[in-house]
């Protein structure tokens, strides 16, 4: 057996606990300012199919923004926006949502796919889909083999989501609109959040409307099918698990054993409900978390949801960056909690309340103030990866000079562009037993515009992981912050970047 020197100067032993986790030296990145196109800004999905990653992009966000949710106000708009949305040169241009192809073995990327402009009723044309935001590898039971699906976020000028198919990772087919039970309701949405292979079937939960709701259409329905070709989709849950609209929406889903759970968003805070899905639908729901954990409105959502060592932890958000302006709730940063099979939970990072304190000894947001999301976890080589969305970088497009809050006197005596350089960007941490937690990078690698963490994927070749950066092409500099006067140039640093993270062990 090594003794305490020998386990200070060998190679690491495997038998003794997992291989050595990742650190921010052992990234590379593979593509920056969106593959060449600042206008690709989230890589919202990920998948790893046929020996290569497949990433699903959005585009534009910031610009959309503008003209989707008025109620959003910055003093400066952080990008330049010289065409009004569904004008065909930003449609053409800008709007087109986008999957590309990575060859691990060749760092070579490709466009696989780009969304197809299509006609409104009065002939104008337009982009079918700004993005895909979510994608899995499944098998339906008239599919010859597992295929990659792909899941569309349609425009409000659309009839709702498609899910897109491909067996090779090159052709897409575009499968029969999803005939979605409403359950007698009125329901619109244009997004797909959530794709979940589950006992044989193919589980997902429609969000997202227009009119800058992007996570709350009012929904808050499960479906499945063992045949997404069909069309065919069947509803496995109450509206809201019998509380809505209390329950506006669900937000991400789960796997952990032989249980399906279910993450929702509202008012009051997020709550969890699993269910074995058996029998016939719909389904049985055990409500095993309400309440935002006890913490209420300030774990407005259960943004992320991973299973490690046999326990669900869920990572909460605030919509719109960790402020809805539209609800004030907000700001605050965001939380992980650990649920265990006996529905016994804890904090992991987070505010101590109910006589619990957080098992890490660290506050929300691992810290950070700014970290408005747990927005992604990923597991890899028997360790805990958490990703944040850290809006600090939002800070410089604001006059602080005409703000009275205590942060902007903070602010204006550090610096806002001083701060930036040293803290900003998305965070990403990573533990091996849940309790003990160690940086990847505090900087977005080294990129304060990388403001959010979208995705991590383990696969063979590495970690794979996949930044949220709407802040290209060309971006907002401040020329004087006294008389605040700025220009737009190009942004280098704008635009989504794919990173792969790999050690010997």
């Amino acid at each position: 057996m090594p003794t305490a020197e020998s386990l200070n100067t060998q190679a690491p032993d495997h038998r003794w606990g997992p291989p050595p986790g990742l650190r921010q030296q052992d990234f590379t990145k593979l593509c920056e300012n969106g593959f060449g196109d600042g206008y690709n800004a989230y890589a919202y999905s990920m998948a790893w199919f046929e020996d290569a990653i497949y990433v699903g992009v959005g585009r534009a966000n910031l610009h959309l923004l503008k003209f989707a949710m008025p109620f959003v106000r910055m003093d400066v708009w952080p990008v330049e926006t010289p065409h009004e949305n569904y004008t065909a040169e930003f449609e053409n241009h800008a709007a087109r949502g986008e999957i590309w192809r990575g060859s691990p073995i060749t760092n070579t990327w490709t466009r696989v796919f780009q969304s197809p402009m299509v006609q409104d009723t009065d002939g104008e044309w337009f982009s079918r889909d700004l993005g895909y935001r979510a994608m899995t590898i499944y098998q339906g039971k008239n599919d010859a083999k597992p295929a990659l699906y792909v899941a569309t976020w349609s425009r409000s000028k659309s009839d709702g989501p498609l899910l897109l198919r491909s067996e090779n990772g090159y052709d897409f087919d575009v499968l029969p609109k999803p005939a979605f039970e409403t359950l007698g309701r009125d329901l619109t949405f244009n997004a797909i959040r959530s794709l979940l292979p589950f006992k044989g079937r193919l589980f997902t939960a429609p969000v997202g409307a227009t009119k800058g709701n992007v996570n709350n259409s009012g929904t808050s329905l499960i479906y499945m099918s063992d045949d997404p070709a069909s069309g065919q989709w069947q509803c496995i849950n109450p509206p809201g698990f019998g509380t809505f609209p209390a329950v506006a929406t669900v937000y991400e889903m789960a796997v952990v054993g032989d249980w399906l759970y279910a993450g929702t968003g509202g008012l009051a805070g997020f709550e969890i409900y699993r269910s074995r899905a058996e029998g016939e639908a719909p389904f049985e729901w055990e409500k095993v978390m309400e309440n935002g954990a006890g913490r209420g409105a300030l774990n407005q959502g259960a943004v992320s949801m991973h299973e490690f060592n046999g326990d669900l932890y869920i990572g909460s958000g605030i919509q719109n960056g960790g402020f809805d302006w539209r609800n004030k709730i907000g700001p605050a940063a965001a939380e992980i909690v650990r649920l265990h099979p006996d529905n016994s939970w804890d904090i992991v990072c987070g505010n101590p309340r109910d006589g619990k304190q957080a098992i890490s000894g660290m506050g929300a947001g691992f810290g950070n103030f700014f970290a408005g999301y747990i927005w992604r976890m990923g597991v890899h080589d028997g360790w805990l990866y958490a990703g944040t969305m850290d809006w600090s970088v939002i800070l410089q497009f604001t006059n602080m000079n005409e703000r009275k809050m205590r942060l902007a006197q903070i602010m204006n005596q550090v610096g806002v562009d001083e701060y930036l350089d040293y803290q900003g960007g998305c965070e990403i941490w990573r533990t091996a037993d849940g309790e003990n937690w160690l940086p990847v990078t505090k900087r977005g690698f080294e990129n304060p515009y990388n403001f959010g963490c979208r995705n991590l994927i383990s696969t063979p070749h590495g970690l794979y992981v996949g930044t949220a950066n709407p802040f290209g092409p060309r971006g907002a500099v401040c020329v004087d912050r006294e008389k605040w006067e700025w220009t737009y140039t190009d942004n280098p640093r704008g635009g989504l970047e794919i990173w792969l993270g790999t050690r010997d062990g």
